[in-house]
């Protein structure tokens, strides 16, 4: 298992839509994260930065940028574009973290 953390920034005053789109996310998008074995999938919010912390954990020797060409996570960043920083190709704009700590 490989634990991956990244953080991404959602535009002011979007806190709201944001939580209600991730309430209402697609089957879809659920079955294929099962599918590419991301067990586990977080995401906080800090209210301050409108920063928000994501969490995976991931099996295989893969990367959760390896979906980038899905046409399911495409037709999600964007539904996703309009209230987030992103790139041309409206993919998130995520900064990895490194780990510091992790206690088992």
């Amino acid at each position: 298992m490989t634990r991956v953390a990244f953080k991404m920034s959602r535009n002011k005053d979007q806190k709201t839509e944001y939580k209600k789109r991730h309430d209402e996310i697609s089957l879809g998008l659920k079955h294929l994260l099962n599918e590419v074995d991301i067990n586990e999938y977080s995401i906080f919010f800090d209210k301050e930065t409108n920063i928000s912390f994501a969490f995976q954990m991931l099996s295989g020797d893969w990367e959760s940028q390896d979906l980038a060409n899905n046409p399911t996570v495409k037709k999600w960043w964007d539904y996703m574009a309009d209230i987030m920083e992103v790139a041309p190709d409206n993919s998130p704009i995520s900064v990895p973290l490194e780990e510091v700590l992790y206690l088992d």
